[in-house]
């Protein structure tokens, strides 16, 4: 036996090192939050008056743009070479470009306000950003993997994310539906504000790549080319199976942004600071409910009583969800959800890498990120295009404000916000019967792969 195993001494990484991974993480992703999560549809549509039924074009080009974008920069990523390490480079260079386009996002370009001229600023915007978003969080995804290989120390990361993805989520609920400028309003407060958070994202994304490095060493074959690295991922039946939760929490994440600008103003009944302190409760009980209870029952099994809770309260906004009792309920298992969407899903998708490289021997982190985001990312246009067709198909009338929305206008935010929330929780926890890594046989695998990393970096 190894003897790290025999003395028992524990991998670690840093404080400093997973504070910094996370904060980088969490101005990356809260910038994209704002953006892809309905402020740049609002500010397009409902804002600068483009037609909605454009706005959903736009989202369903870029969908097809990010089906080539993610898997090349995945394939791409896992053969770069440099000093830095693989990773490191592009989340260190790219974090200028991608603030800079960020900030321009939220200015008319000097083309005219014609249908002709949004639909190109949109369309524009959406793919440069996305293009360095792709990069960078890609990289800083898969970086967990490479600065750790034990589940443990893997977990202690995530539990890190979550904390700081809570941050990056808020952000765009509470922040954004505060700040965003009605129809007829100057736009320069929230453009100041907007540039502000574009300048810091920078500065510190920048920074952190000075405070954490790479580990584990993807093995690689050099001459597998990228469409079979394509199909070797989905012929992990584990793959497949966390593809449809991790679309599914992408989704969710996508619409109930996109779906909370729309809410308070519609149900005024409903005070935001009790929505949203249901929801940090329900996030803080998810928390610490999984963390404890994943070693005792397993991710599979917390992950489809997550699926069963969140269904059952997103179904209940549904047709309830304009009264104040039922919407507290709602947020408290949306805020459960989203705590095993940021620990339970990560923990997955390690498992799944990690099943990978113990059937073929070969690692690869950002090829399985890649082809992750080829199924996830379209999942961002399709919750964005979904909820203004269903809001518009309800009778939504963009010229008014929401609160004047007739009653089944009203209504129509509600099922475009939750009901296909709930039906995807349904089939994740459907799903999840098929899903194969769990027991002890798994167990005693995960351990056998954490030893044979041990040997490979004592050597």
């Amino acid at each position: 036996m190894n003897r790290r195993a025999e003395t028992g001494n524990q991998e670690k990484v840093s404080p400093l090192s997973k504070f910094w991974l996370c904060l980088a993480d969490c101005l990356c992703g809260t910038a994209n939050g704002l953006l892809t999560g309905g402020g740049m549809s609002y500010f397009f549509v409902s804002y600068l008056g483009m037609d909605e039924k454009l706005a959903s074009i736009v989202w369903i080009i870029f969908g097809i743009w990010n089906a080539f974008n993610d898997p090349l920069f995945g394939y791409i990523s896992d053969r770069t070479k440099s000093k830095l390490g693989r990773r490191i480079p592009y989340i260190r260079y790219g974090a200028a470009f991608y603030a800079f386009f960020f900030i321009i996002t939220w200015f008319r370009w000097p083309f005219g306000a014609s249908q002709t001229a949004l639909f190109i600023q949109m369309l524009s915007t959406l793919f440069l950003f996305d293009t360095l978003y792709t990069a960078i969080a890609t990289s800083l995804y898969v970086m967990p993997y490479t600065m750790a290989v034990s589940n443990k120390a893997r977990s202690n990361i995530f539990l890190w994310k979550i904390f700081f993805t809570l941050i990056s989520l808020a952000v765009p609920l509470v922040v954004f539906p505060l700040i965003k400028p009605a129809p007829g309003e100057s736009p320069k407060q929230f453009q100041i504000i907007m540039t502000a958070l574009g300048v810091v994202t920078f500065l510190v994304i920048f920074a952190s790549t000075f405070f954490y490095k790479e580990k584990v060493q993807s093995k690689q074959e050099e001459t597998e080319n990228i469409f079979k690295a394509v199909v070797s991922c989905f012929k992990n039946r584990s793959f497949v199976i966390f593809e449809v939760l991790s679309f599914t929490v992408i989704f969710i994440q996508t619409i109930l942004m996109q779906g909370v600008i729309y809410y308070f103003d519609a149900f005024k009944n409903v005070p935001m600071a009790f929505a949203y302190g249901a929801l940090g409760l329900g996030a803080v009980f998810g928390v610490v409910l999984w963390s404890k209870k994943t070693n005792v029952w397993g991710v599979k099994k917390c992950t489809l009583i997550m699926c069963i809770v969140f269904s059952l309260g997103a179904a209940a906004m549904v047709f309830l969800g304009k009264y104040l009792p039922v919407a507290i309920v709602g947020f408290f298992t949306a805020g459960m959800g989203f705590a095993g969407g940021m620990y339970l899903i990560p923990l997955m998708n390690g498992d799944v890498i990690d099943w990978d490289e113990h059937k073929t021997g070969v690692r690869r982190e950002g090829m399985y990120a890649g082809v992750n985001s080829l199924v996830t990312k379209p999942a961002i246009s399709l919750a964005n295009a979904a909820f203004l067709m269903i809001i518009s198909r309800f009778g939504f009338d963009k010229t008014i404000a929401t609160e004047m929305q007739t009653a089944t206008a009203k209504q129509g935010i509600l099922v475009a916000w939750m009901a296909i929330p709930a039906i995807l929780l349904v089939i994740c926890a459907f799903s999840l019967k098929f899903y194969p890594l769990a027991g002890e046989g798994w167990a005693q695998i995960k351990r056998e792969l954490e030893e044979s990393h041990r040997d490979d970096g004592e050597q």
